[in-house]
């Protein structure tokens, strides 16, 4: 039985120049997991609320939302606050109390259910969840992941009949995302749960998913079994490519190189291939048609089978770090030792970090470890009381007023809606240009160039808060970046950002790098440090571990580290993107 039928669904925002979606026709059978991909400002988001009466937008809707055959509008209320579990993108935007006890039944006081039915639900969820340790703590106690977990708690103590989750694992660290995820599952194939998510992080989820739709401007352009899409999405080559999880396009790049190394000659390998049989065990069976590995297990054995029927080249050696060519330090910081308050435990313990002029550094670490701290600590919002800290080959103390601000660093932080406070992303931009030389017509100028380079262009016009997670964190990086700085700060940078959009803002970090800008960047987003930071460090209990390649760091780790060094490191140890493992097959 369908949950949600969606019949030609079309719906735009007040003022918006086209549709978020057009005429969107989906069906969602009852107990599935669906999985909702595309790019940035697909409109993902805003199908997902439309879901969820109470969430839903405002705007000028057509087409019908029926839910269990019925028109969605027309559902009593308390339905569509019960029935309805919704787990947002940002762990901190759900949370209304200050107690996890509170939190949990928060939801059930408002539906009135009595005092000895909350109970039993308190307790059933917090044993489910394993909350016991942490369930009379102060919710600001506690670190992201356990944040998206207790509002995934508070959507389900409900006892939803369906869960609605807006790219939940956007702001967890890998470790983290991988426990959600496995939640997810679980919950889904305990209990029946119907549950329709969008993510950009596909690696783990993909391969769970029973139904994959694929957005693009509006508009469903795919849809089907997770292994139809990716074979589909894989023989066209679409925009959406890029977004399949790393074994998918591992598989297809080596079978491709392949076959242009055959120069033509039809490919008849027959009983040598290898079919996955479509559940997630990663058993194998003989068939006469090759498909596609949508997990690292599965990838892993068609990687193994691959290699001895088609031998790769040997792996070449890999630089270690201490082979980089020396550059100017643009950044030095000595044994740093932070607390927020004279009676809290030290956030930072003797961290030492170091970045030269032109390097990306990455930096990564579990959710709550102080990574976002240390940020600030090194782009002097919040003073340490004991280590040094030069930027710009001029000690911190040395800055005067706002001059450190003007032309020196600049901090992108995790929360890209703290940069706004204008109704339009124009004027938020214009404000940065305040207090300038400039004319009016170079402030223009200036902004229609950074527009241009950050890809917000066309939405200018738009109110910064109407705008998807993705736009929204490009037009931050916009305004930061109009303050010319020479050490850039990047507080989740790639968090909302599609394949696509991950590509631009690569592009432009490798502009401002050639012009000597240093960029340290904290990331859970392993995929991207992996293939564009010139180094990686890990923070973990306030002290931050050598700079490594990112070669040496990947390799070394089992947790963080890529899809790609998981399914290949039994063979290319050095591998850590889809590109190194492609590439052992790519002639010369």
């Amino acid at each position: 039985m369908d949950v949600f039928s969606l019949q030609e669904l079309s719906f735009r925002y007040p003022l918006a120049a086209k549709e978020a979606l057009s005429n969107v026709t989906l069906q969602i059978r009852e107990g599935d997991l669906v999985l909702l991909m595309g790019h940035s400002g697909s409109g993902k988001t805003t199908l997902l609320k439309l879901l969820k009466p109470l969430l839903s937008p405002k705007g000028h809707r057509r087409g019908a939302i029926l839910y269990r055959g019925k028109p969605l509008e027309e559902l009593p209320e308390r339905t569509q606050v019960a029935a309805f579990g919704f787990v947002a993108q940002n762990p901190q935007e759900q949370l209304v109390t200050d107690k996890v006890w509170h939190e949990l039944v928060f939801g059930l006081e408002n539906l009135g259910i009595d005092q000895s039915t909350m109970e039993v639900r308190v307790a059933e969820i917090v044993s489910y969840f394993g909350f016991e340790d942490w369930y009379n703590r102060e919710v600001v106690t506690l670190s992201g992941g356990q944040k998206q977990l207790l509002n995934l708690a508070s959507a389900l103590i409900l006892q939803p009949d369906v869960l609605i989750l807006d790219e939940p694992t956007a702001q967890l660290d890998p470790v983290a995302a991988s426990e959600f995820f496995n939640t997810l599952r679980k919950i889904n194939q305990d209990f029946g749960t119907t549950i329709i998510l969008s993510e950009h992080r596909l690696e783990e989820i993909y391969g769970m998913a029973d139904w994959v739709v694929a957005l693009d401007e509006g508009q469903v352009v795919e849809q089907g079994t997770p292994r139809e899409v990716a074979e589909r999405l894989s023989a066209t080559q679409s925009g959406l490519y890029r977004a399949l999880p790393t074994p998918v396009r591992i598989a297809s790049e080596i079978e491709a190189e392949l076959r242009s190394r055959e120069e033509g000659r039809e490919l008849s390998r027959g009983e040598q291939c290898v079919k996955f049989d479509g559940d997630q065990s990663g058993d194998v069976s003989q068939t006469q048609q090759k498909s596609l590995p949508l997990t690292v297990r599965e990838g892993r054995l068609w990687l193994a089978e691959e290699v001895q029927l088609y031998p790769p080249r040997p792996q070449q050696a890999v630089p270690s770090s201490a082979a980089l060519p020396p550059q100017p330090l643009a950044l030095a910081a000595q044994n740093l030792w932070f607390r927020y308050e004279r009676t809290s435990p030290d956030v930072l313990r003797g961290a030492s970090l170091a970045v030269s002029e032109g390097e990306i550094v990455a930096l990564l670490g579990g959710n709550g470890s102080g990574k976002s701290t240390l940020l600030r600590v090194l782009a002097g919002v919040a003073k340490t009381y004991r280590g040094s800290l030069t930027l710009l080959g001029k000690p911190l103390r040395s800055w005067k007023g706002a001059d450190l601000y003007h032309g020196g660093v600049a901090l992108l932080p995790q929360d890209p809606r703290a940069l706004m406070v204008h109704d339009r992303v124009r004027l938020d931009l214009a404000e940065m240009l305040e207090g300038t030389s400039l004319s009016k017509e170079a402030r223009e100028q200036a902004i229609s160039a950074i527009a241009a380079r950050c890809g917000i262009t066309a939405v200018l016009d738009a109110h910064p808060f109407d705008l998807s997670g993705g736009e929204l964190q490009r037009v931050a990086l916009a305004k930061v970046l109009l303050c010319e700085p020479r050490i850039l700060f990047l507080d989740e940078p790639t968090k909302g950002l599609d394949s696509e959009s991950k590509e631009e803002l690569v592009h432009l970090l490798n502009e401002l790098t050639a012009q000597g800008v240093a960029v340290l960047m904290v990331s859970h987003d392993v995929e991207f440090c992996a293939r564009w930071a010139h180094r990686v460090a890990l923070l973990f209990e306030g002290e931050v571990g050598n700079a490594l390649t990112p070669q040496e760091f990947f390799s070394s780790h089992w947790f963080y580290t890529t899809a790609a060094n998981r399914m290949s490191r039994q063979i290319f140890p050095w591998a850590i993107t889809a590109e190194d493992v492609v590439s052992q097959w790519r002639e010369p």
